[in-house]
């Protein structure tokens, strides 16, 4: 992405041993980040002018598009290049793969988050609930993890699943149930949940992605409303730790991993391979073709797979899943621009 800023004016890194060193010790990127800006001629520039002959691209599903679209414009022009991807999603939502880098690590720094809210919810009287929101655009996997992860919370919100407010399966009665019995409650939100009450954004950010309702503020004003209905105030914490969870340096779990994913986007392209990625699959090592990669991403989290059942044993709240008992019966995630099977 730092080639394809053309407004930064960035010099290239001379990546030596010495001056990647310590990169692993620290959080964010050594290299830079940037949204849009993706001008093809200045890209063929550089990797001309630089004689470039391996190009390792980082980033999401639309990163490896853009990344796809440099392999082919080389194979045209006759550009000796090997062009390898490697996913960097902190959602988790590219496709095929078991996990992106930095996930777990992001879902272990949202503890922290968790843990502050519990205590909030549970020193503040009256009927004291600590709201959490995290990082999830189009799918919940942090927050689905981070609520596995933690057993601290009383509901999980995610973008698969529609909120119901109120009635049977609503998610207000349920909440006022656990503070009754327990005395407080604490409750995680994906950043992309609640489209189907806020409505969708028209707005959108420089890489194309929409803008999002803020739901973490919205559902801190329905949850005091509700206990205003019953005849009884509550205390409502809301905590966003937003880019704190992913600017943490990588775990130990995710060092090794990252090694991985290096080691064999080197071994792809020394191998004479171009146009594809790395990543995980099933715990093995595997080369994919890009197009392969991006055909099904941004992907979701199965809400009939076995992650969405964990997470309602473990929340007891109701079940809101949008697809039938028939859909994605055995998958753990499911593509985001995919209907549901017949």
């Amino acid at each position: 992405e730092i080639l394809t800023n053309c407004s930064i004016q960035t010099p290239p890194v001379d990546l030596t041993p010495e001056n990647v060193e310590d990169v692993h010790h620290v959080g964010g990127t050594f290299l830079g980040s940037s949204r849009g800006g993706f001008d093809m001629d200045k890209i063929l520039h550089f990797i001309k002018s630089k004689n470039i002959k391996h190009l390792y691209v980082i980033g999401g599903d639309g990163t490896h598009r853009g990344a796809f679209k440099i392999h082919e414009t080389c194979m045209e022009k006759g550009v000796h290049i090997a062009v390898a991807g490697i996913p960097k999603t902190i959602d988790n939502d590219v496709d095929h793969i078991d996990r992106s880098f930095g996930f777990i690590s992001a879902v272990e720094a949202a503890q922290a988050a968790i843990r502050a809210a519990k205590v909030e919810a549970s020193c503040n009287l009256p009927n004291g609930i600590g709201i959490v929101k995290l990082m999830g655009r189009s799918s919940g996997f942090i927050a689905a993890h981070a609520t596995l992860g933690s057993g601290d919370v009383d509901l999980c919100l995610v973008p698969e699943v529609p909120i119901i407010l109120d009635g049977p399966t609503g998610c207000l009665p349920h909440l006022w149930r656990r503070v009754k019995k327990n005395g407080y409650a604490v409750v995680v939100v994906a950043e992309g949940a609640g489209e189907e009450l806020l409505g969708e954004s028209t707005e959108t950010d420089a890489s194309g992605n929409k803008k999002l309702p803020q739901i973490g503020e919205y559902m801190k004003k329905v949850i005091n409303e509700y206990f205003k209905k019953q005849g009884e105030q509550a205390t409502v914490k809301y905590i966003d730790p937003s880019y704190m969870i992913r600017s943490v340096p990588a775990n130990a779990t995710d060092a090794l991993y990252c090694m991985q994913l290096a080691q064999n986007a080197v071994h792809g392209t020394m191998a004479g391979y171009t146009g594809f990625s790395v990543g995980l699959c099933n715990n093995k090592m595997c080369l994919i073709p890009i197009p392969e990669l991006v055909a099904t991403s941004p992907r979701q989290m199965n809400p009939k797979g076995r992650t969405w059942e964990r997470i309602l044993a473990v929340t007891r709240q109701p079940n809101t899943g949008k697809f039938d008992n028939k859909s994605f019966r055995d998958a753990e995630s499911v593509p985001v621009n995919q209907k549901p099977a017949a």
